[in-house]
């Protein structure tokens, strides 16, 4: 026997690091921005896991459209057998290329026992309790991405003041975007009578200048990656303020 000291069960084992929650994140294959993000807006006691979807490093209509088995194999992947609590589709473009519902469903299909999200799907909840329905949306999408996102957000009910994009085609270089380039293009899109600002995508680095930027512009800035940490965060219960990344983070 190699069994130094024989342990009650129940005395071996606590509920592990993560005891407020598990997340799972699907991510494209070229991200590189949104774990960094997360680290940065989620407690230590929740834990974050990630997977990717195999694709290109385009981002098109095309390209995302075509990503609805890959989600299901990515979502398999994570916790399997370790009681994941949500799993998200960490794209907004991909969400809403697909649509919500076949995105719940490709992630339900490969994490039953998670609760299944998306990233336009935290986007909405996020300016829904916001309470705001003008806005002025920032991407570094192409039109067509750009065309797919304005109808997606008015048929939601939102108005879509003004929606312009950088014209970037790959997820690279979305991801070496400056951040005070960001926020100069952001108060560019900006419209008198939008009520709040929507900077689209999670590859930006938006998360930087996002609470500067409120201050500069006097009214919200909603990014990805922030509207994605506070509606998980409030999934699994979890009513934390955190400070330094815009009203959202801070008061919702």
């Amino acid at each position: 026997m190699y069994t130094a000291m024989n342990f009650v069960k129940d005395d071996l084992f606590d509920e592990g690091r993560h005891t407020r929650g598990k997340v799972g994140f699907v991510l494209l294959s070229s991200e590189q921005t949104i774990e960094g993000d997360m680290f940065r807006l989620f407690p230590a006691d929740v834990g974050l896991h990630f997977a990717r979807v195999s694709s290109a490093d385009d981002i098109t209509v095309a390209c995302l459209s075509s990503l609805t088995r890959e989600l299901t194999r990515s979502a398999s992947t994570l916790l399997p057998d370790a009681g994941l609590d949500v799993v998200s589709y960490a794209c907004t473009s991909g969400s809403l290329v697909l649509g919500e519902d076949k995105v719940v469903d490709a992630l339900r299909t490969g994490a039953p026992k998670a609760r299944p999200t998306s990233l336009i799907t935290s986007v909405i909840r996020a300016l829904k309790a916001l309470e705001v329905s003008k806005i002025a949306v920032a991407t570094p999408y192409l039109d067509e991405v750009n065309d797919r996102e304005k109808n997606y957000l008015q048929d939601r009910g939102f108005e879509v003041t003004r929606i312009c994009g950088l014209n970037l085609r790959y997820d690279s270089e979305m991801v070496r975007v400056r951040p005070e380039r960001i926020a100069d293009f952001a108060k560019t899109v900006d419209t008198t009578d939008a009520e709040a600002v929507f900077i689209s995508c999670g590859a930006l680095r938006s998360l930087d200048i996002v609470d500067e930027l409120e201050q500069t512009l006097k009214k919200p800035v909603i990014c990805s990656n922030q509207a994605m940490a506070w509606d998980i965060l409030r999934l699994l219960g979890i009513r934390d303020r955190v400070a330094g990344y815009g009203t959202l983070m801070r008061s919702c």
